[in-house]
């Protein structure tokens, strides 16, 4: 569904990515696999539209989407929730599932995590880290997409409430076969166990593809 070819992103005089080449496809989890600062958050931000490469193209079910606008891509079905400001912080958890949800039943977030439903007059500014990660990933539950890319789901999350997260992810990949997620992750243990597919970035680099049988946790 997503071809990522010899893509390079600069920030200023630095480059982060070095002509990484990767193929996502639909069904289950794909998993970009790296330390902090190998270049995962870059990846996946150039993906979703906001860094524009230098060179290389962005292939979204064989359009070049490559120079497309955020709008675009998002109207596509590419949904990214990153790491940290995935909800509006100013807006209650009901307002932030209302946008989201454009219109549709919000009863999904509600099942799924029905903590949202105790906080859905707090203001998102006064959640938790884990209480607005959980609203990020709902936005997956209430919006329609095609490619979902997650950033580190489990930055600055206790190993508890990041398992719940991960099975979350896990269940809406095995629910819509005919679509893509991505997972840049930092730990090796999670893209093993979650993914079908990894790839490996090193400083920019993509240094291996595999299945996950191919490779030990314990050495990445």
């Amino acid at each position: 569904m997503l071809t990522v070819d010899a893509l390079r992103v600069r920030y200023g005089p630095l480059e982060a990515l070095h002509g990484v080449s990767l193929d996502v496809g639909a069904g289950g989890v794909t998993a970009v696999l790296g330390r902090n600062g190998a270049g995962k958050s870059t990846l996946v931000r150039a993906i979703a539209g906001y860094l524009r490469p230098s060179s290389g193209r962005i292939l979204w079910q064989g359009s070049d989407i490559t120079r497309a606008p955020i709008g675009r891509r998002a109207a596509a079905g590419l949904m990214l929730v990153p790491d940290e400001g995935g909800v509006f912080r100013s807006l209650t958890v009901r307002e932030n599932l209302e946008l989201f949800a454009a219109g549709r039943d919000l009863g999904p977030a509600f099942e799924t995590f029905p903590d949202l439903d105790a906080l859905a007059r707090r203001r998102a500014v006064l959640l938790s880290g884990g209480e607005q990660q959980m609203l990020a990933l709902s936005r997956a539950l209430l919006a329609p997409w095609r490619l979902l890319m997650v950033d580190e789901l489990s930055h600055g999350l206790a190993p508890a409430l990041a398992a719940r997260l991960y099975a979350v992810l896990a269940g809406l990949a095995a629910t819509h076969p005919d679509r893509a997620v991505l997972l840049a992750e930092p730990d090796p243990r999670v893209a093993l166990a979650l993914a079908g597919r990894v790839h490996v970035l090193r400083r920019g680099e993509l240094a291996a593809t595999g299945s996950p049988a191919e490779f030990d946790a314990a050495t990445l």
